[in-house]
């Protein structure tokens, strides 16, 4: 069977079974097949085969492409003739291929002895920004060499000609409202958790997105609205909490967006986005990323009483009133140059946070890529003919405030910094290029960064990282036929890259499933450190980390930079006494809670750094508070660590690398080696005191400061989803902390320990526990299911070297067996207690969940609707979020525990302990010493 028969007979099913187009072409030899076709003007085929090459072949770096672009080629030459395809259209469907062969066609062309074809290709590359090193290398050397069109070519590229000709952003933007729903609006609801294994094929991903009845009610809106966008909104809530998916903005584009190219099909771009509290900051970049709009409606106000005061209901809450109606069906016009946002002739708010320069440049150039790669083609072009580089684009936002100290975001965001013109130290609302030290891509979103990898024709990883990672932990749970399908060409592809891969292409060492954020917590070996994952808990205890969607991970993979607004800090500290009976899970809750009622309500840690003054606590048991600033809608956040404490944590760090190494995962670069040569530098520079642990100056100026008091922590702290809240917009809100004893006689129907969320700690708590009962009862008995998942194999090794694995495997009803993984989801339980996989688990909700409408008590982060548990026509799904002794007993006792029972169970076991530390964790402000140096290129 040829392919292109194969591939006839794949459209049938895709169509008859999906209700879908034909899927994209990424194939050279399908597109060779194609191309024959076509050639044969007698074909049965050549009709078919025409469309399925001008507007169904993928562009970039694909095997496809790479043949589309020579056959191109070879009709402008006169080497082939297609009547369909002059040579003028084949110069326009070049253009639009957007990098990789079609560059190299195309530079051959502009090089060619044909001088009427030379300035046609050198015309079309004048608006081009996908070059890469050996593109620019030929045009330069052409340079040197006298060549007329490469000083052409790069005349045009320093004037950066490829983004001024380009036309302004409309001044006016009509858009209609469609509420998506009340509240927060997780990711989770444009792009499914449980739909993660389609999203690299687009068509079929966004029938995924909120409902059918959703999509068909935006289809309405459109037909009826011809001449306005489709604006979603998250209604009293904040868009795109949650994980960072640019899948999730790609399904907004694919239904209320436009088509970026009328050659690429499913690649739409310039969605608009809002919400009341705005847009989550991980969001917002992938609507940066698409060149879309995100808008703050603030259309809900807190109510105040005659004197000024805030009005609170019974629970304490702030109440809110409408400021004005953003009904689903309302026309609205958005002015781009005045920045506001109106209804006819009314003016409602201010948006210019939106309309920033830098962001009208992403609009006006079609997404955030092509003007990152514009920047830096521009910079090259001037560098080589010798001139300053003609300030086109708006300049980075540099802003220093004399005599002010530095956060500790700022020092890293300083020590960074590329291309920076100021002499004096950068303070938060700077935008500037950074480089990125450590990048991390995981599996349900890999797929699209090698999609994103390829479309911007990068084919090898930036020597300016450190070290890269591709996880395959979020597909951990089951091996069935999707992971199947997926896993081993994500694994391939991003091996060839040069990351680091979860499992070996080759099958040489066995297949890692481990936490992504575990392993980048473990690689990353300086305090000062940027790191950029595909996933929202990407927050590291060591440098700040900050979690992107696939297309951020691809340029900072791509190119070794990122650029990003220097964001404002919160500094949080601890007084008071930590209680024996409590966990440092509880320490966290409470410091969301307490933060909420110290400012009245209001989240001062949303969109902010959280710089957490941890001392002493090691860089595995801080984990968790940092990964919990995910949930607390921060950007990221900071652990201040002393002297002692890092070396202790980088040492570990260095130990685990070591074991990748063992285990025969090191790469040709020798980037693993890399990392613990790294390690030691910095272990060096913290002991001879020459670069001490990271601190900020003592005079550094916060946005808000928040003192956690360990003293009022005497329960166990639980995050509730408050599934039956009257107000449907505070539901699954991660805000609701209550104490343990709320819950007393609670019904509990599964437990699960497991996720980011724990250590190597939480494991030993679990045998700990197991053994007091067992001692206390002669036997154990679950009357819950009690999912246990390991973030890593090492934590196994490591359990199983110190005894504490056997204790688990006596009462398992089900241990992990890796030569025979699970093909199947578990869709019902016992109660039993089940040792999973080293993986993500349940807190995924792509491949296990617990039964629809279940009561769950778990370590893990995600209370979404849906997420962990479904809902059924008679209960909504819980899933409550607790310390890992909460979890256990409430799984043995099948209720939540009372505070006698839960005391008695922890009675002698040393949960995570915590001492603040007594001095202040800072730096003497000294002006001459608070400028670290910058790299200019």
């Amino acid at each position: 069977m040829s392919l292109y028969t194969k591939y006839m007979e794949e459209i049938q099913t895709r169509k008859t079974e999906l209700g879908l187009n034909p899927q994209p072409i990424d194939s050279a030899e399908l597109v060779s097949e194609i191309i024959n076709q076509i050639k044969d003007t007698n074909n049965e085929h050549r009709k078919d085969s025409l469309h399925f090459f001008i507007f169904n072949t993928l562009p970039g770096t694909t095997s496809a492409a790479g043949v589309k672009a020579q056959f191109l080629k070879e009709i402008i030459l006169g080497e082939e003739h297609v009547a369909e395809i002059t040579p003028e259209f084949a110069f326009e469907l070049l253009s639009h291929m957007k990098g990789g062969p079609s560059i190299e066609m195309l530079i051959d062309l502009a090089f060619g002895d044909d001088a009427a074809i030379a300035a046609q290709a050198a015309e079309v590359l004048k608006t081009q920004v996908f070059l890469y090193d050996a593109d620019m290398a030929r045009i330069k050397a052409a340079y040197e060499a006298g060549n007329t069109i490469a000083k052409e070519l790069l005349e045009s590229f320093s004037k950066a000609e490829f983004f001024t000709k380009l036309p302004d952003i409309e001044e006016k933007i009509e858009v209609v409202t469609y509420i998506a729903g009340e509240g927060d609006i997780s990711t989770d609801l444009l792009s499914p958790g449980n739909q993660a294994h389609s999203r690299a094929d687009r068509e079929l991903h966004g029938k995924c997105m909120i409902t059918e009845e959703a999509q068909q009610e935006i289809v309405a809106l459109q037909k009826k609205h011809p001449n306005a966008k489709v604006m979603l909104i998250a209604e009293k809530g904040t868009m795109g909490v949650g994980s960072s998916r640019m899948s999730g903005v790609n399904n907004v584009a694919l239904w209320a967006g436009k088509q970026a190219s009328p050659y690429v099909p499913f690649i739409n771009i310039a969605p608009v986005v809002a919400g009341t509290n705005g847009i989550a900051p991980i969001f917002l970049t992938t609507v940066d990323v698409t060149g879309g709009i995100g808008l703050d409606l603030k259309n809900w106000v807190k109510k105040v009483d005659a004197n000024g005061n805030t009005v609170t209901d019974a629970n304490g809450d702030a109440v809110l009133e409408e400021a004005y109606s953003v009904a689903t069906g309302t026309v609205l016009t958005i002015n781009t140059k005045e920045k506001k946002l109106y209804n006819g002739d009314k003016e409602l708010v201010d948006i210019s946070s939106a309309f920033t320069p830098q962001k009208v440049e992403f609009m006006r150039a079609g997404g955030s890529y092509a003007v990152v790669f514009g920047k830096k083609l521009q910079t090259f072009a001037a560098e080589t003919l010798g001139i300053e580089t003609p300030l086109v684009y708006a300049p980075s936002k540099e802003i220093s405030h004399e005599g002010q100290g530095l956060t500790a975001v700022e020092k890293i965001f300083n020590r960074n910094a590329v291309g920076v013109l100021s002499d004096t130290p950068l303070h938060a609302g700077s935008n500037v290029r950074v480089k990125v030290n450590i990048v991390g891509s995981q599996d349900t979103t890999g797929p699209m960064t090698a999609q994103e990898l390829e479309a911007m024709a990068a084919s090898t990883i930036s020597p300016l990282v450190d070290g890269a990672y591709q996880s395959g932990c979020h597909t951990a749970s089951v091996w069935d036929s999707k992971a199947q399908a997926n896993i081993p060409k994500l694994m391939a592809f991003m091996n060839k890259f040069g990351l680091i891969t979860a499992r070996d292409p080759k099958g040489v060492y066995h297949a890692m499933t481990d936490v992504i954020h575990k392993v980048l917590n473990d690689i990353t070996i300086d305090d000062r450190a940027i790191i950029i994952g595909g996933d929202s808990h990407t927050r590291m205890s060591k440098g700040v980390a900050f979690g992107a969607d696939s297309g951020t991970v691809a340029v900072a993979l791509a190119t070794g930079e990122s650029a990003m607004p220097i964001p404002d800090s919160v500094k949080v500290t601890f007084k008071g006494k930590m209680a024996k009976h409590m966990d440092f899970r509880d320490v966290v809750h409470a410091t969301q809670a307490q933060m909420l009622k110290q400012f009245g309500g209001e989240n001062v840690f949303q969109g902010r750094i959280i710089e957490v003054h941890i001392g002493t606590l090691m860089a595995d048991q801080a984990f968790t508070f940092t990964d919990w600033t995910a949930e607390m809608k921060a950007k990221a956040s900071i652990c201040i660590s002393n002297d002692e404490t890092l070396i202790k944590s980088i040492e570990l760090a260095k130990s685990r690398i070591q074991i990748m190494i063992n285990k025969g995962m090191e790469n040709e670069a020798q980037t693993l080696q890399g990392l613990i040569d790294l390690a030691d530098k910095r272990i060096a520079g913290i002991q001879s005191g020459e670069e001490p642990a990271l601190s900020p100056d003592d005079n550094a100026k916060y946005h808000a400061e928040v003192v956690v008091d360990l003293d009022q922590i005497v329960e166990p702290m639980i995050a509730d989803p408050d599934v039956n809240n009257d107000d449907v917009s505070k539901r699954y809100t991660h805000d609701v902390i209550r104490p343990v004893s709320f819950y007393n006689d609670k019904p509990v129907d599964l437990g699960f320990v497991g996720s980011c969320m724990v250590h190597k700690g939480d494991m030993k708590i679990i045998a700990h526990m197991l053994r007091n009962l067992e001692k206390k009862n002669g036997s154990i008995s679950f009357n819950a299911p009690l999912v246990v998942a390991p973030p890593t194999y090492n934590i196994v090794d490591e359990l199983k070297a110190e005894g504490d694995w056997d204790i688990l495997a006596k009462y398992a009803g089900f241990e992990f067996d890796d030569a025979k993984p699970k093909t199947a989801a578990r869709t019902k339980y016992e109660n039993i207690l089940y040792l999973e996989r080293p993986g993500c688990n349940l807190c995924m909700g792509n491949q296990e969940k617990a039964e629809p409408g279940d009561t769950v008590i778990a370590t893990s982060t995600r209370l979404f609707q849906g997420r962990v548990v479904a809902d059924t026509s008679e209960k909504k799904g819980e899933s409550l979020l607790g310390s890992t002794p909460v979890v256990v007993l409430s799984s043995v006792l099948g209720r939540f525990p009372t505070m006698e029972e839960y005391k008695s169970a922890v009675e002698g076991i040393d949960l995570t302990s915590f001492t603040p530390v007594e001095e202040a964790m800072t730096t003497k402000f000294n002006a001459g010493e608070a400028v670290p140096v910058k790299v200019v290129s």
